[in-house]
């Protein structure tokens, strides 16, 4: 199974450490921020499977930067735990109202963290994102990161097998490139719309003659995914 990616966000260097050899040790691939900004780009670059967030850094809170994260559409599934010295009711709901998944209060053991962890994740991940997806001999493995046409092994970019993984986990809707943008590129703002069409020529380039009409172009809407004329 890929191992999931989780971003620590702390401004105390000695925490960052001692949580990411934790999770390290659990075979996880860990992130580091010190502060909410440097982690809200990290969050859009990399796209995280889960934020560990303290909530009292200087400058913007990490109260503040969940809230953030779920008011955007990109980022408003993004799993969140807090870590805190607050141990009090009222800033544990205050906590889970502003969009944390669970709330771990310091100090904590990194066995209970690494726990913690796992059952958000569990609680996060929807039913047949790791499933392997088959249309007309076109296989897509989330599990191993690949893609294969009728048993051939396909050159993807990155980019380009993100694209093809949301296509073919949502076929038959036509998304306007706005929409793939939030979805594919996570809400990136300084990406133009038309680096979609980029994206979708490099995709189809890379299907090949057997495959490529299963992406299609909407005609004043976007693209949608079909094997359907």
């Amino acid at each position: 199974m890929t191992a999931k990616t989780v971003l620590i966000v702390d401004d105390e260097a000695p925490i960052r450490e001692m949580i990411a050899v934790a999770l390290e040790m659990a075979d996880y691939r860990v992130l580091e921020a010190d502060n909410a900004q440097t982690a809200h780009a990290m969050v859009v670059d990399h796209q995280p499977d889960l934020l560990l967030l303290d909530w009292m850094m200087p400058g913007t809170s990490g109260i503040e930067l969940a809230r953030r994260l779920k008011r955007e559409t990109a980022t408003s599934e993004l799993p969140i735990i807090l870590l805190t010295a607050k141990s009090e009711e009222e800033n544990k709901i205050l906590g889970l109202e502003a969009g944390a998944d669970d709330y771990i209060t310091k100090p904590f053991s990194p066995r209970e963290l690494v726990a913690r962890l796992k059952a958000v994740l569990r609680r996060s991940t929807p039913k047949g994102v790791e499933d392997l997806v088959e249309v007309e001999g076109l296989q897509l493995d989330p599990v191993s990161h690949r893609v294969s046409a009728d048993g051939k092994l396909l050159e993807i970019g990155p980019t380009e097998y993100r694209l093809l993984q949301f296509f073919m986990t949502h076929q038959e809707r036509a998304y306007t490139r706005s929409q793939l943008l939030d979805q594919v590129w996570g809400g990136n703002v300084y990406v133009e719309e038309r680096t979609v069409d980029v994206h979708i020529r490099r995709l189809r380039k890379a299907l090949g003659d057997d495959h490529q009409h299963l992406v299609q172009t909407v005609r004043g809407t976007g693209y949608r995914f079909s094997n359907k004329v």
